[in-house]
């Protein structure tokens, strides 16, 4: 088991380097540009629960949660990725906006968190958790690195339930995002991945149950757009 998740960690490392150079534009146009507000939307959630937080954001690729997130005035973002290709482009981005000093992106595994307990006020991953090779593993030590009554903010693909809609999403996720992926990445595994993985996701309920087994409480989901995508939220319990 534990060598199937070295061979998935890598794959994905190696993926979303193949791929950096054009994951910010195939993001917006792939999704029409809905998942800019898909992150205003999650950040806005975050407002709710902290006042100045100091953020630790985890699968952070090429930062564009974290510059989101500024717009809630953190004390510091600390965003965390496995894929160093991502992280230069992310970190190309902060300096050209003149924000070194709001956010540091450093190289790293969402499993093995390398930071201190209760370090941070809020977690928060966008579009990662479905790439982690052990997602209880990962949201627990994203649980364990935030201090007791802090939150987790998980923004996630999900798949819409309603007729016609499940329909037609499906339609488009499984057939025209992956030949439009691979026309415009020139790479034809990773526009294959992403469907796969979102539909073998266990989103909606099944993801509640995997954050309460985390360790969070009062673990609560929105739906987007139909339920094209989904922010869960959580607490950590102020005692242990």
């Amino acid at each position: 088991m534990e060598e199937l998740k070295s061979d998935k960690k890598a794959a994905v490392e190696s993926m979303f380097n193949s791929i950096a150079r054009r994951y910010d534009f195939l993001n917006h146009f792939l999704s029409f540009g809905i998942d800019r507000i898909w992150r205003k939307k999650a950040i806005k959630m975050i407002s709710a629960s902290a006042r100045n937080p100091l953020i630790l954001d985890v699968a952070t690729g090429t930062a564009d949660l974290a510059l989101t997130a500024l717009r809630i005035n953190p004390e510091k973002i600390i965003g965390i990725d496995i894929s160093e290709k991502m992280i230069e482009i992310g970190r190309k981005k902060i300096i050209r906006k003149g924000l070194s000093d709001k956010i540091e992106l450093r190289t790293g595994d969402s499993e093995n968190i390398g930071f201190s307990d209760c370090t941070f006020d809020v977690a928060m991953v966008a579009f990662g958790v479905r790439n982690f090779s052990d997602p209880l593993k990962g949201l627990s030590e994203m649980r364990r690195v935030i201090r007791p009554g802090g939150s987790i903010m998980v923004l996630e693909f999900s798949k819409p339930v309603a007729f016609p809609f499940r329909q037609i999403y499906s339609f488009y996720f499984l057939n025209i995002l992956p030949f439009l992926g691979r026309l415009f990445s020139k790479d034809r595994k990773a526009y294959r991945y992403l469907p796969d993985s979102v539909m073998q996701f266990p989103d909606n309920e099944n993801f509640i149950k995997i954050l309460n087994a985390a360790g969070f409480i009062n673990s609560k989901q929105k739906r987007l757009s139909g339920g094209v995508a989904s922010i869960y939220t959580g607490i950590k319990p102020s005692m242990q």
